[in-house]
């Protein structure tokens, strides 16, 4: 049996490339031999150079392979604690996820930013929004008076009626009407002031002016408004009774701020 040889020993291999020199009659065998043996122990000495890296490669590996498989455990007992700390199961925020996340939420802000100015010029400027709103004093308007102010651009006729002209509005049978849409007198006036009666005064046929405003116009065979282009007659109430107008005079959204004070839109 022969004998075992730890090619990682330099001494070993020393003797081996002697007795390849010297024990062999035939000087060119044994030069043939001893470059063969050369590129041998070349190869076993880069073998013994590489057994510790391997050893300490395949430690990594194997302690790589346990936090790995830790990781996947991690979910299930981070639950358990974050309800006892009030964290999750995720484990902690790395610094790389803080980073990502830091820049997309600053280009995110960035981008809003930046198109903020776009937006903003679309919305309506200082004078136009001041125009969508507007307080009037009906304390100067006496019973039986009627004023006219601008909302929007459009004229608002606003009526202080007589009693008179509130009872005929309330008598009048709603079948009589062509346009029964908000049609009953107190659908069109705000409970506890039913004698002010707020309407755009706009045609509902082309859009012309009514005449009604002043004491002197005529007021059509209702007594209420008359549209002198086409023959349109409104009564009290601001309904069409007669003409070729197909709609009541709109109504237009409005509250009373005050006991004497309206706010229209």
């Amino acid at each position: 049996m022969r004998p075992s040889l730890d090619l990682s020993d330099t001494g070993a291999l020393a003797i081996c490339r002697f007795s390849l020199c010297d024990t062999r009659p035939h000087a060119g065998w044994a030069l043939r031999s001893y470059r063969h043996f050369c590129v041998f122990e070349h190869c076993v000495r880069t073998w013994a150079a590489y057994q510790p890296w391997r050893a300490d490669l395949e430690l990594q590996n194997s302690m790589e392979a346990a936090l790995a498989s830790e990781i996947k455990k991690e979910p299930a007992t981070g639950a358990a604690h974050g309800g006892a700390h009030g964290h999750g199961g995720h484990g902690e925020t790395t610094r790389r996820d803080f980073i990502t996340t830091a820049a997309l939420g600053w280009a995110g802000v960035g981008g809003a930013l930046s198109l903020w100015p776009f937006i903003q010029q679309m919305n309506p400027d200082a004078s136009t929004q001041a125009l969508a709103s507007t307080e009037i004093d009906l304390a100067p308007v006496k019973e039986g008076q009627a004023i006219t102010v601008m909302w929007r651009g459009k004229p608002v006729f606003i009526r202080n009626r007589t009693k008179d002209e509130i009872a005929k509005a309330a008598a009048t049978p709603l079948n009589e009407l062509s346009d029964r849409t908000q049609a009953a007198d107190k659908d069109r006036t705000k409970k506890g002031h039913e004698n002010f009666l707020v309407l755009v005064g706009i045609c509902t046929h082309l859009g012309c002016i009514p005449k009604g405003q002043s004491l002197a116009d005529q007021k059509g065979d209702f007594g209420g408004w008359f549209c002198p282009c086409h023959g349109s007659h409104y009564d009290t109430a601001g309904r069409i009774r007669k003409g070729p107008a197909p709609r009541n005079l709109e109504v237009p959204p409005y509250e009373f701020v005050s006991g004497t004070k309206i706010r229209i839109g």
